[in-house]
């Protein structure tokens, strides 16, 4: 059995399910399947993680959601960002962008 973590790291939901939503709207499952698609499997999401971060963005006002047909004629919320959330995407990007730059710099000085 593998044993391999693939929990999303604290904080980096609310970044990758609006890295994810920049592209297209897409319903919450579309959502996780397309970010442990990107991750190559590294992050898997947890449904009951993933609605209550989206519960939250919504609230926050970086997404918008409507009641649509899925590919298989199903009803689902499909949520799509706002232009805030564009703008809270470019922030924690940045955000992200310069821990992980530290973080690579204090692995180096390590080895």
């Amino acid at each position: 059995m593998d044993e391999t973590n693939t929990d999303v790291i604290q904080g980096t939901l609310d970044m990758l399910i609006l890295k994810t939503l920049s592209l297209q709207p897409l319903h919450g499952f579309g959502i996780g399947r397309r970010i442990e698609q990107i991750s190559r499997g590294v992050f898997k999401v947890n449904p009951g993680s993933l609605l209550t971060a989206l519960q939250r963005l919504e609230r926050a006002g970086w997404l918008d959601a409507e009641w649509r047909q899925t590919e298989n004629s199903r009803r689902a919320k499909f949520y799509s960002l706002t232009r805030t959330g564009r703008r809270q995407l470019e922030v924690e990007t940045e955000d992200w962008s310069r821990r992980t730059s530290a973080v690579a710099r204090l692995l180096k000085a390590e080895g």
